[in-house]
């Protein structure tokens, strides 16, 4: 059976766990080794590190950070922020990250995502692909937020997984931190074009949102930060709801 999803982010600045809305209005939450290990225990399916400032002022992911949370963590951890080169991705892998999440890089050079998968295979590979809605059409930004692409995101999300991406994970920038629920029809609409598993993040706001957007948005998982962070609900609970809404998800020990 494949089970469905939940994986929490931590979104890390100045090596703390941030939480903002519409990719801004940041504030403090805490550790990211104590929040990551946290969130293992109660049942989280993974684990995804997004350095939310790197690629915007030209650092590298924080690969200590990486080793010294893959020593605690034994569930997977998705590492990304930052990453340009096939050596950056290396690099992080070795620090401990079972995958690494390309963006602005994978833009810039498509080639990046083939030359990485190539290398390490389709399932260390995750395009990450950041999106606003602009009438009519869904289109991709990059840099945090910052710089607009013209990008079509069902063109892009297509063209990621032809490239090699092994998975897609897809942010919704308009509901960001608003809870107030994914973008089921975005979601819904990358899911149809690509056969790679596609992870939904963006506006989860309760636990029916994560069924919504699994059930109705057909995603494979389901982002949570900050309804965790702030202690509206648990991993827990969450599960529980999934599980009680037919929901194919891995029990909390």
């Amino acid at each position: 059976m494949l089970y469905q999803r939940l994986i929490v982010c931590l979104d890390v600045a100045g090596g703390r766990v941030v939480k903002g809305v519409g990719f801004g209005s940041l504030r403090d939450i805490g550790d990211p080794v104590a929040l990551a290990t946290r969130y293992e225990r109660e049942g989280a399916d993974e684990i995804v590190y997004l350095d939310i400032n790197a690629s915007a002022e030209g650092r590298e992911t924080l690969v200590d950070l990486i080793r010294r949370t893959a020593e605690e963590l034994f569930i997977p951890l998705t590492v990304g922020g930052g990453v340009r080169t096939v050596e950056d991705i290396r690099r992080n892998l070795m620090a401990g990250a079972d995958k690494v999440s390309l963006n602005s890089a994978a833009v810039a050079r498509p080639e990046l995502l083939t030359e990485a998968a190539d290398r390490f295979g389709a399932q260390c590979v995750v395009a990450s692909i950041d999106v606003r809605r602009e009438g009519d059409a869904w289109r991709v930004y990059t840099h945090g937020g910052r710089n607009s692409t013209g990008l079509d995101a069902l063109e892009w999300a297509t063209e990621c997984a032809a490239r090699g991406a092994g998975e897609i994970l897809l942010t919704s920038i308009d509901r960001d931190g608003t809870r107030r629920g994914y973008d089921i029809e975005l979601t819904r609409a990358v899911a149809a074009c690509v056969s790679v598993p596609v992870v939904a993040s963006g506006g989860a706001g309760s636990e029916d949102d994560v069924v919504q957007v699994l059930r109705e948005g057909h995603a494979d998982a389901a982002l949570v930060a900050g309804l965790l962070h702030d202690g509206v609900t648990t991993v827990g609970a969450l599960k529980q709801r999934m599980a009680e809404q037919n929901v194919r998800v891995r029990a909390v020990a």
